[in-house]
């Protein structure tokens, strides 16, 4: 599913981000990207994202080799990832439905579609019935999991999340978590970027620590 293969990443400005990362990633298995602020997180993701792309090495995902993607393919790919970010990225103009909708408008779904699909996803995370209200109106949870949904509203093989769980108290990150493992558990790839060392302890999953733009090792 997602093959990370000698990744180095150098920036102009700020020298080295990624040093010689290397890890695989099967369909439905869920992962931990872990280290210190700066450690390269971040950064990782963007190139998985095809945000950036990398200065050395290769990455493979879905059978795809982003160092070839040209521009113009980029979107296609966009349209098998899920991007969740700790600051949820919400247009608070707009309601809970159309933030939703909004990956599936971009990709010009017909409005039946998109209507069926936002629906089962708020579903998923526990949203139905809030689809009219504005984000501002509910709670830092609440506004996470409408990230999710759209996020996860275009059927992604690959969930990418960057520190999530990152403004919510404990209750509510094991509440984040579970959903990512449920999606996990249909077929789902989840990689969450995390500082959260408590809560990763508590579940059995993969864990990738980075420091200082090395991969230290990988654990279960």
């Amino acid at each position: 599913m997602l093959t990370v293969d000698h990744v180095f990443k150098r920036y102009a400005d700020a020298g080295d981000a990624l040093l010689d990362v290397s890890f695989h990633l099967g369909k439905g298995e869920m992962a931990f990207l872990t280290g210190h602020s700066g450690a390269g997180k971040s950064t990782l993701l963007k190139l998985i994202a095809a945000i950036e792309r990398c200065s050395r090495g290769q990455i493979l995902f879905d059978g795809q080799n982003l160092n070839r993607l040209t521009d113009r393919q980029v979107p296609y790919l966009r349209r098998k990832l899920g991007l969740i970010f700790q600051d949820y990225k919400l247009l608070f103009d707009k309601t809970v439905f159309d933030n939703v909708a909004l990956p599936m408008v971009v990709a010009g779904v017909g409005p039946h579609e998109v209507a069926r699909r936002v629906r089962a996803s708020l579903d998923k995370v526990g949203l139905l019935g809030k689809e009219n209200k504005y984000p501002l109106a509910l709670s830092g949870g609440e506004q996470q999991r409408i990230g999710i949904a759209r996020a996860v509203v275009n059927k992604p093989a690959l969930i990418l999340a960057d520190e999530p769980t990152g403004n919510l108290d404990p209750e509510l990150s094991a509440e984040i978590m579970h959903l990512f493992e449920q999606f996990k558990q249909v077929g789902v790839t989840v990689l969450i970027a995390t500082h959260d060392i408590d809560l990763v302890s508590k579940l059995n999953h993969k864990v990738l620590k980075l420091e200082h733009g090395r991969l230290l090792g990988q654990h279960a």
